[in-house]
């Protein structure tokens, strides 16, 4: 593939980076695993779950929102892959799944909370 030729040429290589930009496709599928996490509640609740395995109410009680509110977050968290869950009898248990993705996306949390957070 040929280097594009940019209108303004500053001296510097970027056209090169134009040629190898990840299609419009790729971008909105990085944009849709952000927007899962654009909701406080909803980033608590995928961290929370990056360290255990519970149930609606469990969660519920840990981050002091009513069940059907979390279980709406779980629903959104699990239809874009970052949870899974099991059914044990009459009782549904959720826990980060084990994708590079929610990996990488809970060590990011984990880093910006650390790097925004006052320390005491």
């Amino acid at each position: 593939m040929s280097e594009k030729k940019l209108p303004h040429d500053h001296g510097q290589p970027t056209a090169h980076y134009a040629d190898h930009m990840p299609t419009p496709e790729g971008f909105a599928a990085v944009s849709q695993v952000f927007r899962l996490l654009d909701d406080p509640n909803r980033c608590r609740i995928f961290w929370l779950l990056c360290h255990c395995e519970e149930c609606v109410v469990n969660i519920s009680a840990m981050v002091e929102m009513s069940s059907p509110a979390v279980s709406h977050h779980l629903k959104l968290l699990r239809s874009g892959g970052l949870i899974v869950s099991r059914r044990e009898g009459k009782e549904v248990y959720y826990r980060a799944a084990d994708t590079e993705t929610a990996a990488l996306l809970h060590r990011a949390i984990e880093q910006v909370v650390d790097l925004t957070c006052p320390k005491e």
